[in-house]
């Protein structure tokens, strides 16, 4: 392991200031997904209607539900929003600006990006953000990697972009920064780090041949799962990012779940609830130390 590699995991651990009366920071996030993460690795998918309208209940049906519920509950979320569901769903994705949630860049076609070449990543970035753009009036600040499969390049297009963070990334367990290279001074954008045990995905979902193993978890387990983290972070003083998607969460029960663990949420003393985007604002006035993550050498 080389001594920058050292230095950065020092750097990514440090103590995490929130602002004054706050310890810990939870940020609800939504991957609007709906076509486009079936449609990216399985276009001839898109002729299995069965399969289309698991993915359409999204944008058709869970996205209005859970807009009712963050509605009722207060919050603030951020929704990743792929450029081709925009450009699909374009009444919905208004209907979540409207409602005055954050919308993040969350590729064109869900494409996982980290086996193609930085050229090809840029240039589905650009294809997302014209599509949010044209169709919302929005331009993100935040990004999250399709599949969270980020590259080694992703920081520095990213940067070059004007984007302010993202969030794809799984080392710690509050926001950091992140470099785009070793050298000092290089672009670096903030960190918002997730975690597969806080996406619905692994919990909910079963499409044959497709994805999951056949095994569909209850709410009342999956509620148990994600209180724990929740409640375990509170006390690191760290960052609680759920990822849903309203082709999943936006089911009944799994939304009634959702929303009993928001009403934990905000029953926590100190918790700051807010977007990715106010997370990520409050980050950039810290002096964090970024962190490269340079590619491992192999024995």
């Amino acid at each position: 392991m080389s001594p920058d590699t050292n230095q950065n995991a020092s750097a990514a651990t440090v103590p995490f200031a929130w602002p004054p009366g706050y310890r810990a920071a939870a940020a609800f996030t939504f991957d609007v997904d709906a076509e486009s993460a079936i449609l990216a690795g399985a276009p001839e998918a898109a002729r299995r209607l069965s399969v289309m309208t698991h993915q359409a209940y999204g944008p058709r049906t869970g996205v209005p539900r859970l807009l009712r519920i963050l509605d009722r509950q207060g919050i603030r979320a951020t929704f990743f929003i792929p450029g081709y569901t925009a450009e699909r769903w374009p009444v919905v994705v208004r209907s979540i600006r409207d409602a005055g949630h954050e919308i993040a860049h969350h590729g064109y076609l869900h494409e996982p990006v980290s086996e193609l070449p930085p050229e090809e990543e840029e240039r589905l970035l650009l294809r997302g953000l014209e599509a949010l753009d044209r169709v919302a009036g929005v331009r993100p600040v935040g990004w999250r990697a399709p599949m969270w499969e980020a590259s080694g390049a992703s920081p520095g297009i990213l940067a070059r972009h004007g984007f302010r963070y993202d969030s794809s990334l799984m080392d710690a367990d509050h926001p950091y920064r992140v470099a785009a290279g070793p050298e000092p001074g290089a672009p670096s954008i903030i960190e918002l780090p997730v975690h597969w045990g806080l996406d619905d995905w692994e919990q909910y979902i079963y499409l044959p041949g497709l994805s999951g193993s056949g095994l569909i978890e209850s709410p009342t387990k999956v509620l148990e799962l994600w209180t724990l983290e929740l409640d375990a972070l509170v006390t690191e003083g760290g960052l609680f990012v759920l990822t849903n998607h309203p082709f999943a969460s936006g089911r009944p029960s799994r939304a009634a779940a959702l929303e009993r663990l928001m009403d934990h949420a905000r029953s926590i003393d100190g918790l700051w609830i807010a977007t990715a985007g106010e997370i990520a604002a409050h980050a950039e006035t810290l002096p964090l130390t970024p962190v490269f993550h340079d590619r491992p050498a192999l024995p």
